[in-house]
């Protein structure tokens, strides 16, 4: 049967992490369909069609799914959900907060982030905090899976030509109204789609030293992250976070400055493509699956990395 993904996006662009659930569904199946629920995306809907793996782009433009609360989405998903054997979603905020409700509407268990699939009905999934791998068989009619974006390699962009079918809107009376949205605005790339990442934790000590990292993220043009540890001293907001209970990151250069490698941590970046890991404590965990370590004290190391970097510039111009 056809898979359902779920696009994450903005009205106007899909995210990154759509497309790393696209290729997630190609393990599944074929025929791809991709649900947009938004409002004014006429435009969207055009881009997506060239999407390469995407058989038919199915489209809710309706002003009440301005903001996509989920509580307005799941019907329009549940009722979609007979044709499908399979519906995907990332394994982000938007996914978490849909999928379990479309999950209860059907009365289907959900399976959560997965990292890999092995056939129709047996996929993987990290538990303990990626200390250890499940697989996960199912005999479910449907299943619905949210997918961690870092697991799989986004699909290509072009090269597809796929139907657009429109679907009404389905009103549901709910009590849940949007209020205001507070979006952190930086230069830098956005932290789970960069190719380098800078992070910076405890050992940095307060909030005034992660200027360091702002400044060696601006010489690398990356974007800047934190541990929970950074997080909860106030070091910097929660926006920010990597690891378990925040953002999960694979670009191809993570750079952990003065962070110890609390499992937490290590579940949101691990899959990293080169790990870098500067800390004065050589018995930090974090070098244990770092590919380059630095024991070195972070407000000396920095400085100089910095140097270093500006140096190569000049040469280069």
């Amino acid at each position: 049967m056809s898979v359902l993904v779920v696009a994450e996006h903005d009205n106007k662009n899909l995210k990154s992490s759509t497309l790393n659930t696209i290729s997630a569904a190609k393990k599944l199946s074929e025929d791809i369909h991709l649900l947009i629920l938004g409002n004014k995306i006429e435009d969207l809907a055009k881009s997506s069609k060239s999407i390469q793996l995407v058989k038919k782009v199915i489209i809710c433009d309706h002003e009440k799914l301005e903001n996509q609360i989920p509580e307005l989405s799941s019907p329009i998903i549940s009722n979609l959900a007979e044709n499908y054997s399979h519906i995907l979603a990332p394994s982000s905020t938007f996914g978490k907060n849909l999928l379990p409700r479309v999950s209860a509407l059907l009365d289907v268990t959900q399976i959560s982030d997965i990292i890999g699939i092995e056939s129709q009905d047996t996929f993987i999934r990290p538990i303990y905090a990626g200390n250890a791998i499940s697989y996960v068989q199912t005999d479910q009619k449907i299943n619905l899976m949210t997918v961690r974006p870092t697991s799989f390699e986004k699909c290509e962009e072009t090269g597809g030509d796929a139907a657009v079918e429109n679907i009404s809107f389905i009103d549901s009376e709910v009590k849940t109204t949007f209020v205001s949205r507070e979006v952190s605005k930086s230069d830098r790339p956005e932290l789970g789609n960069a190719r380098v990442v800078v992070s910076g934790g405890r050992g940095l000590e307060n909030s005034d030293n992660f200027k360091l990292l702002y400044d060696l993220a601006d010489k690398l043009n990356a974007a800047v992250g934190a541990s929970r540890a950074a997080v909860d001293s106030g070091y910097i907001g929660n926006e920010y976070q990597v690891g378990q209970t925040g953002k999960m990151v694979a670009p191809e250069l993570y750079i952990a400055v003065g962070i110890s490698g609390a499992i937490q941590h290590l579940a949101g970046m691990k899959e990293s493509k080169v790990i870098v890991a500067i800390n004065k404590d050589l018995e930090a965990p974090i070098f244990n699956i770092a590919d380059y370590g630095l024991s070195s004290d972070l407000f000396q190391a920095i400085p100089e990395i910095i140097k270093e970097l500006d140096l190569l510039n000049q040469i280069e111009s």
